[in-house]
């Protein structure tokens, strides 16, 4: 087996020397990003986003599936470089992926009726990550296969769907539809809009809806069919236009319709009034105090009339659902541990398509795989808001060796050869930026640890900048954020959604990067794997529209990354 060496990203040790070590002037070497080839609208293209011909599908499969799992598979030099991790952790071996996993269906999250091969994550992710100490609810359970039913007999080409369609086309509302829709525009990166997406599933649940998702070109071919028998695929001929570009200034919008009396969430002047056949939710983080009223009892009753709610937004707004008071009883059946949330339906919703899927195992088993421990470090460092460089590695650096995640380094043997029975310990980091995995690769590279144990770092891809209006960047994004959550132990950069999704995939309580202007600690950990709703509306805003569910506001609290955000706690 060819065994490639390079370290990469950020691990810091305990003493100062480490860091001035990895401070010294760079070395030039060959540096091999992933670059995926064509654009995957090629054998899987689109694939993901359809219901599968089961049995007939599944015998194509085979082929593909000696591909991804066959000891003979090699990556390409263009994928990742790296490896190593803390204290005794369990790796996944190929002979343990190669069976079927204790639990492939969650507890219960998961429906059994998929055929394996039309998603081969669906059932196989969880033999690549720790077990989960948590398990759903059996309310969940049986609630999400209510929503499958649901889904199966209102959408896209049903009777009930085309019915509904008819009516909107019409511009008529009625409060008696038998089936009633929320339509998912994605907004920003790939992170912010699985967030979003999630929360916005969760409420679908909580109304009765049907969720469905507007899937641009740059979105096809990443995740698989969620819901047995049907699509959540929005039809391409949705009479509604060019949603997609649906803004703050958009007429239909709840905000302005409310703000130019077009509606009112007053029951006693809405009781008769004629209710829009759609309202455009507009949730990103510049929304204004108009929109913000969504997240208020009267807003949500009223809304329950209209039968189409197109919803745009690039937030974990899950928080504030928990404040509804309508909501307390059915939210706390569903999830008794609030901090596992989005834990659960992260997993459910989203599951890698066979493209991404391949790209993920083959790096897996290429680079990771064989490592004692697996350590991921997920670094972005927004534009709007900058860290220079060398404060952020040092954090990185000095905060891994102070929490025992990484060893330091021995200056005094620069040479000393490791020992044949060495703990392996792989460093997998994601970033725009190739420099700080350079840096941190170097120094392990240079230097013997202290601790005799092996370090290898490793970067798939260094984009430089945010492309999410294209396809591979997005492949690329999601099969980073899939390794991420393999983890054993994850660092998170502060107020990223990227890090938010791998660590609630991976049930993981990672180590956050602080802001150094607003937290005096370099890093803290995150007391769960739940997100921050990074920009939720003030604490009154529904002091005059329903007022907040007192009993609850105990277990939405500020954030540990993000003074004005709030998630939830047990």
């Amino acid at each position: 087996m060819l065994l490639i060496y390079v370290l990469t990203d950020p691990v810091v040790s305990r003493s100062t020397s480490d860091m001035e070590a990895i401070t010294g002037t760079r070395r030039s070497r060959g540096y091999h990003s992933l670059e995926i080839a064509g654009d995957a609208e090629t054998k899987g293209g689109r694939i993901a986003w359809r219901r599968w011909a089961a049995p007939a599908a599944c015998v194509l499969c085979v082929p593909l599936l000696l591909l991804l799992v066959g000891d003979h598979w090699r990556p390409s030099f263009d994928w990742f470089q790296g490896a190593t991790h803390p204290k005794g952790s369990t790796s996944v071996s190929s002979s343990v992926v190669r069976e079927a996993s204790k639990d492939k269906l969650l507890g219960g999250l998961l429906s059994a009726e998929f055929e394996d091969c039309s998603c081969f994550s669906r059932y196989r992710s969880a033999a690549y990550r720790k077990a989960s100490p948590h398990l759903p609810s059996p309310y969940l359970v049986e609630r999400l296969r209510r929503y499958e039913a649901l889904h199966r007999k209102c959408g896209p080409n049903t009777e009930l769907y085309k019915k509904s369609i008819e009516r909107l086309k019409s511009k008529q509302s009625s409060a008696n539809m038998e089936c009633n829709y929320i339509v998912w525009i994605p907004h920003y990166g790939l992170g912010n809009r699985v967030v979003s997406l999630v929360s916005s599933f969760l409420y679908a649940i909580l109304n009765d809806r049907v969720l469905l998702v507007h899937v641009p070109h740059e979105l096809t071919d990443l995740f698989c069919e969620p819901f047995p028998g049907t699509s959540w695929v929005l039809p391409s001929d949705f009479p509604v236009h060019n949603f997609q570009n649906f803004d703050k200034d958009t007429p239909q919008s709840f905000g302005n319709m409310l703000r130019d009396k077009v509606i009112s969430i007053d029951m006693r002047s809405s009781a008769n009034a004629t209710l829009p056949a759609y309202v455009y939710l507009h949730l990103p983080w510049y929304y204004n105090e108009w929109d913000k009223l969504f997240f208020c009892q009267d807003a949500q009753q009223m809304l329950r009339k209209v039968p189409w709610l197109l919803l745009k937004s690039d937030h974990y707004f899950v928080p504030s659902l928990f404040l509804v008071e309508e909501y307390d009883d059915e939210l706390r059946r569903l999830f008794p541990e609030r901090t596992t949330v989005f834990h659960h339906l992260v997993r459910y919703l989203l599951h890698p398509s066979n493209t991404v899927w391949g790209y993920v195992t083959r790096y897996y088993h290429a680079y990771l795989a064989k490592a004692d421990k697996r350590v991921g470090i997920q670094i972005r460092n927004l534009k709007n808001e900058p860290v220079p460089f060398e404060t952020l590695l040092g954090q990185i650096v000095n905060c891994s060796s102070k929490e025992g995640i990484l060893p330091s380094i021995d200056l005094r043997h620069t040479a000393r050869p490791a020992e044949d029975d060495a703990k392996v310990t792989a460093v997998f980091t994601t970033s725009l930026d190739s420099g700080y995995s350079d840096r941190i690769r170097d120094m392990y590279y240079e230097h013997a640890t202290t601790t005799g144990e092996i370090v290898g770092v490793y970067q798939a891809s260094h984009e430089v900048e945010q492309r999410t209006e294209q396809q591979n960047h997005n492949i690329k994004a999601l099969s980073e954020i899939t390794l991420l959550s393999f983890s054993d132990v994850l660092i998170t950069t502060a107020c990223s959604t990227f890090g938010y999704v791998a660590q609630g995939l991976g049930g993981l309580e990672p180590l956050i990067l602080t802001k150094p202007w607003k937290s005096k600690l370099p890093c803290r950990w995150a007391e769960s794997p739940e997100p921050c709703f990074l920009i939720p509306p003030p604490s009154d805003v529904c002091r005059d529209h329903g007022g907040i569910n007192k009993k609850m506001a105990q277990n939405v609290r500020q954030c540990e990354d993000e003074n004005g955000g709030v998630k939830l706690f047990d």
